[in-house]
């Protein structure tokens, strides 16, 4: 199947008990199906096709594959798990449920699609990845991605010496200022409300960062539809080129209240994710996380290694139970 269609059509779903059901097919999805695969295990990664960074015309800061399109890394990683058997599902993840343990005692789990298909697994692998919250400001939606960024490591190149804007939206945006006034010298910090120190203000003067305090109404656009600035409360118009702003972050957990994850809010309304412990093990037996849905700061690398390590937590459990089924299987026809 080609790169093309490998995007648009599901391989057939296997009628038998899978090692691994990896839930999301980004780079931690996709990093841990692959790891899986290569380690003769039985995956099949369901895909709902609305990754993180579609709107994005390119990745940026992880090491060769810098400045490759998004859905160019999706294809090439989808084309090397199906090199090593991996299957593809795409679509909705309805409903995730533990059910009855095997006949050796082995964990089971069955994974609901939206169309009303059922897959079984012995382990779980959830990579559903974030939603960003912006701010509700008319206008500042149509841009995401492109002028409306919020990673300086993403995009902050492609938009240096841009005259950009912060649109705060809590105690991060200071943070954020300074990580952007790295890449332009006309940077001007809209308050939108929040409280800004006497220190921070000092800061901000030092390093020439203008405070507009008056809320900011909408964003508007030139006569060619791009990102032209701000207009404020008052109907003062600010010229920006670019937006920056600390998005609430929370993880996507459609389909999977069943399973029970335990979810951790984040300070500073920073947001909400699964809470995981070391190779993205979790307080329910048998599932894993991994990536933006409990690394809400995870860039495309930190993301795919959180997969890779995973996976291989994940081999390991399924090695030892096969051990032990076996050696109860040899127990049982000696005794």
């Amino acid at each position: 199947m080609s790169a093309q269609t490998s995007h648009h059509e599901s391989d057939a779903l296997p009628t038998e008990t899978v090692d691994v059901v990896v839930i999301g097919g980004g780079a931690a999805g996709l990093n841990g199906a692959l790891m899986l695969a290569r380690s003769r295990r039985s995956v099949v990664v369901i895909d709902s096709g609305t990754p993180r960074n579609a709107p994005a015309a390119a990745m940026h800061g992880f090491i060769v594959l810098d400045g490759t399109p998004p859905p160019e890394i999706l294809d090439r990683g989808r084309e090397q798990v199906r090199h090593y058997g991996g299957l593809f599902v795409f679509g909705e993840v309805a409903a995730a449920d533990p059910t009855a343990p095997s006949a050796d005692g082995d964990l089971r789990f069955t994974v609901t699609l939206a169309d009303g298909r059922t897959l079984t697994a012995r382990r779980l692998l959830v990579a559903t990845g974030l939603r960003d919250m912006l701010p509700e400001v008319p206008g500042l939606a149509a841009h995401w991605g492109h002028s409306v960024v919020h990673c300086p490591y993403c995009h902050g190149f492609e938009v240096r010496d841009e005259p950009i804007g912060i649109l705060a939206t809590g105690p991060l945006s200071v943070h954020h200022a300074w990580l952007f006034r790295q890449l332009t010298d006309d940077l001007a910090y809209f308050t939108r409300g929040t409280d800004l120190d006497a220190d921070t203000r000092a800061r901000f003067a030092a390093r020439g960062i203008s405070v507009i305090e008056t809320d900011v109404r909408e964003v508007v656009n030139d006569t060619d539809g791009a990102l032209a600035g701000v207009r404020l409360a008052d109907d003062t118009f600010v010229a920006r080129r670019v937006l920056a702003v600390t998005t609430r972050m929370e993880a996507r957990t459609e389909g999977l209240d069943g399973l029970k994850l335990p979810m951790e809010d984040l300070p500073d309304n920073m947001g909400r994710r699964f809470a995981s412990a070391m190779a993205g093990t979790t307080e329910i037996p048998g599932v894993w996380v991994a990536g933006n849905a409990t690394d809400l700061a995870a860039q495309v690398g930190a993301a795919a290694a959180a997969g890779a390590l995973a996976a291989s937590h994940i081999n390991a459990m399924l090695a030892t139970a096969d051990t032990d089924a076996a050696l109860a299987a040899a127990q049982k026809a000696t005794g």
